[in-house]
């Protein structure tokens, strides 16, 4: 299968755990526990399919792993913050285009060489950031810029997330996997003890966090055989499209609306991603 495909299917399936995360998140109100119940639901799923797409446990392939779960923990915690407390068809698309720029950066200096198109679609894509911040006018001051903060660093976290791993060595399997929810699991479980938070999501909410946790798993899972078939920085930025889905179940569960400016800005990001997308491999 190739990378184009792979990279689109993980995009369909990133969007719609997202979606079903920050749903769970504004439900439950508790993020620490949403991570916890969704990143296990993701262990247990690596673990089912390892069988089927074996690799060999090295130290180089599980200390990738957890170099990636470090830095995933990181943006997941904070985009379900965004997610819950912000606009979900703003914060994902933020969330996307800052994930993408940094593996397009890192690939573009070891080594990738994208067409001068895909490189004037991460351009675009840096306009469409200030677009989608952008709230309304009455609605500029006062705490919602948090959101977008945090839509912001938690991309940077995806990003450094989708760098690492695709630094594993691709005898490794789906093990890198592994060791990534392993190291996000106890990260999480040890910040709540630390500061007494629970982690106990609340009655109502674990079957979608254990949605939202297996079919992150599988988006990894994808973009993993993806990355090992393309550039990592054009896959990655196919990868970005997710919001696509995020938009569309939020709009469509959610009732969601978003300003002239901000819709502007997510078509933007929209054509950005299309183009570099677009973009032939060498």
């Amino acid at each position: 299968m190739s990378a184009v495909v792979l990279a689109t299917a993980c995009a369909v399936v990133y969007g719609t755990a997202d979606f079903f995360g920050g749903l769970a998140t504004r439900r439950s109100k508790v993020v620490m526990a949403v991570v916890v119940l969704s990143q296990s639901a993701g262990l247990v799923t690596v673990g089912v399919l390892l069988p089927f797409l074996p690799g060999r446990p090295s130290a180089e392939a599980l200390g990738w792993g957890m170099a990636a779960g470090l830095s995933g923990t990181v943006g997941l915690v904070l985009f379900y913050r965004a997610l819950a407390t912000g606009t979900m068809s703003v914060a994902a698309p933020i969330t996307a285009v800052t994930s993408a720029a940094l593996p397009v950066i890192f690939g573009v200096t070891t080594g990738d060489r994208p067409e001068p198109v895909a490189l004037g679609g991460v351009a675009l894509a840096l306009v469409a950031v200030v677009l989608v911040s952008r709230e309304s006018p009455a609605a500029e001051s006062g705490p919602r810029r948090t959101p977008v903060l945090a839509a912001l660093v938690a991309g940077a976290g995806f990003g450094g997330f989708f760098v690492l791993l695709a630094q594993s060595p691709d005898e490794g399997g789906l093990w890198p996997l592994a060791g990534a929810r392993t190291v996000s699991i106890t990260l999480i479980v040890l910040l709540a003890a630390v500061t007494g938070r629970t982690l106990r999501p609340g009655h109502g909410v674990p079957r979608i966090v254990i949605t939202a946790g297996v079919l992150d798993m599988t988006a990894n899972v994808l973009f993993l055989l993806a990355q090992q078939r393309g550039m990592l920085s054009l896959v990655a930025v196919l990868v970005s499209l997710y919001p696509v889905s995020t938009l569309l179940l939020a709009r469509r569960v959610l009732g969601e609306r978003l300003n002239a400016v901000q819709a502007a800005g997510v078509g933007v990001t929209l054509v950005a991603v299309t183009l570099i997308a677009a973009s032939p491999s060498p």
